[in-house]
């Protein structure tokens, strides 16, 4: 949530801060601004809503080589161009953050008494302010000296009338990258803002600043101590976040599943194994003390640690728990002895996640894992182990291609401590088969497109439905109804089918559509008889049915049959045709699918 682009030029830098803020609308916003020092004066635009709306307000004809950008996803204060960002403090100081400032009321209450005036309901411009007082002609000092007395998390950037080539960030819990140009410098949120500009990148870590000018930069400690940081040259493409052909980039990323699927097993497995070490190389050190495995995660990746449990439960007979970040966080937990702490985020900036790992006493664990999609992130870098997903970028909202991928590195997980553990190597070698096929079967599974868009129809005026899963594919009907509500605004709830005659049943009318995944197993005849049941109540059935397992008297209900049958991978093969059905929902009732309103890509704030 929110985005930062700043630069530092030979040239105008506004086009290049306008595109910048395009590559990170994926994060979610509801407003956008910038500031210029163009002739020692700053300038500055901002809007409400998309950045287009920005963009045609940006004087054409300024030069400024020198600016800040910023798309703001609302804390404090509503919506409104007042509190979007840039913000200043008496036309010398322009500031753009990312987080929020947990002390900022006593802060103000004193900048009101040295006589500030506030212009927004912001937490943001007190900083403003703040730095602006601690001002002498040595913006690095006056950051500085403003940053020691911030709670909270921040990413900032801050420029100067009286300095137009200089440029000054810093984070603090929001992520931060500076990228690096001939003649030119700048930094972002992540390093998709600037790839037309730079493919090279230093990743600023936990209470570094930066000082960025045209021909250099600096990076200091939170202690104020010059050091070194690596340059990374990425591989990524500034085409590599386009939509190509597809109409929205969920749609590509929900096609990109099976070679996204592909990229996270290569090199990982052989023809009847998980290779050795793939989580690095003290695994397997790690991985023989383990007797238990605490997952914690968010959102959809809360929904991959729920599949994981049944998975590791079953294949390594100990005890799996997982449990929301922000709940975990805050509550005296009971370690066992000799427990693995797992971590799953798609961006490795996820607020709640990285806290919990930060503030782990990690004397009552055995190791942490990190499962995350994005090599310099914060939680990658303060993990024991790392398993990268290899999703590439993944700019829609509402996550597929990272969910299906961080599924896949879980149950890698789960067999490589079954190997330290002798496992059964006929388990083993099932399983490994099953995820070489997986990529093919996910892309036979694409073909049921034009049904469930035509299936999609009947959910257009509908307000509420419900989910059915049983076992581990309870937590796959979660992810179900999680798609449906965030990108099509429709009320979905998911229970386990044994539950419906403890409460929901009573929801159940012709009203209420009822979506079921039934794989063949075990629990076949027990999810028919839990269908019977919305039945006899008039309930539609929409039954997305894996071979084997149809329906013997399907009447009314709809029923999408699936060509596949698997015993481990199941749980990803039913995931694709959920995610289809959310997609078609959403573009037949017109809501914005890549960016649905009131969420963020990265929550990088509480």
């Amino acid at each position: 949530m929110c985005g930062i682009v700043g630069a530092v030029a030979q040239r105008d830098v506004s086009s290049i801060l306008i595109e910048g803020l395009r590559r990170l609308e994926y994060r979610g916003y509801d407003s956008a601004g910038i500031a210029l020092i163009d002739d020692n004066k700053l300038q500055r635009f901002r809007a409400l809503g998309k950045v287009n709306e920005l963009a045609v307000k940006v004087n054409p004809n300024q030069a400024g080589a020198i600016g800040i950008a910023h798309t703001r996803w609302a804390t404090h204060g509503v919506p409104s161009e007042n509190n979007a960002h840039p913000h200043f403090s008496r036309q010398k100081i322009a500031l753009v953050h990312n987080g929020i400032i947990e002390n900022y009321k006593d802060i103000r209450t004193k900048l009101l008494a040295d006589g500030y005036e506030f212009e927004s309901e912001t937490d943001t411009e007190t900083v403003a302010h703040l730095i602006e007082s601690y001002f002498d002609g040595d913006l690095l000092a006056a950051v500085q000296k403003a940053v020691d007395q911030l709670e909270g998390t921040f990413g900032l950037g801050v420029i100067v009338s009286d300095d137009p080539n200089t440029l000054v960030a810093c984070r603090k819990g929001s992520p931060l990258v500076v990228g690096l140009g001939i003649k030119e410098n700048f930094v972002a949120s992540d390093v998709s803002a600037l790839l037309p500009v730079t493919n090279r990148f230093i990743y600023l870590e936990e209470g570094d600043l930066v000082v960025i000018s045209q021909n250099d930069y600096q990076v200091y400690d939170a202690n104020g101590e010059a050091k070194e940081l690596t340059i990374n040259t990425t591989e990524l493409s500034a085409d590599a976040i386009n939509k190509g052909n597809y109409k929205h980039y969920m749609l590509k990323e929900i096609h990109e599943q099976a070679k996204a699927v592909a990229d996270c097993l290569e090199g990982r497995i052989s023809e009847n194994n998980v290779l050795d070490s793939v989580f690095g190389p003290e695994s397997e050190r790690i991985f023989k003390q383990v007797e238990q495995i605490q997952i914690v995660a968010c959102g959809t990746s809360y929904h991959a640690g729920y599949v994981a449990k049944y998975w590791i439960e079953e294949l390594l007979g100990r005890p799996c728990a997982i449990e929301v970040a922000s709940e975990f966080r805050y509550r005296q937990s009971v370690v066992p002895k000799d427990t693995l702490f797992v971590t799953l985020s798609q961006s490795g900036e996820t607020a709640d996640t990285l806290a919990a790992l930060r503030n782990l006493p990690m004397e009552d664990y055995c190791g942490s894992v990190s499962i995350c999609n994005v090599p310099e992130s914060s939680l990658v870098r303060e993990s024991s182990l790392v398993l990268m997903t290899r999703a590439g970028p993944e700019i829609g909202v509402a996550s597929t291609k990272a969910f299906t991928t961080q599924l896949v590195s879980l149950l890698l997980l789960a067999i490589s401590i079954g190997k330290v553990r002798s496992m059964d190597k006929t388990i083993i070698s099932d399983i490994v088969r099953e995820l070489i096929a997986l990529p093919r079967q996910i892309e036979s599974l694409l073909f049921l497109d034009k049904q469930i868009e035509a299936i999609a129809e009947n959910f257009i005026d509908k307000h509420h439905a419900l989910f059915l899963g049983r076992g581990v594919h309870y937590p796959i009907a979660m992810e179900g109804a999680l798609k449906l509500k965030e990108i099509s605004y429709i009320h979905a709830e998911a229970y386990p089918a044994g539950e419906l005659k403890h409460g929901p049943l009573a929801l159940v009318d012709a009203e209420m559509p009822v979506v079921v995944v039934t794989p063949n197993d075990g629990l076949l005849e027990k999810l028919h008889s839990n269908m019977q049941e919305v039945k006899a109540r008039g309930g539609k059935l929409y039954v997305f049915a894996h071979q084997g397992a149809k329906l013997e008297e399907p009447g009314e209900d709809v029923v999408v049959e699936m060509d596949c049958e698997t015993r481990w991978t199941t749980p990803i093969l039913s995931t694709i045709p959920l995610q289809l059905l959310s997609y078609y929902v959403a573009v037949q009732r017109g809501t914005d699918v890549d960016q649905p309103r009131n969420l963020a890509k990265s929550v990088t704030v509480e």
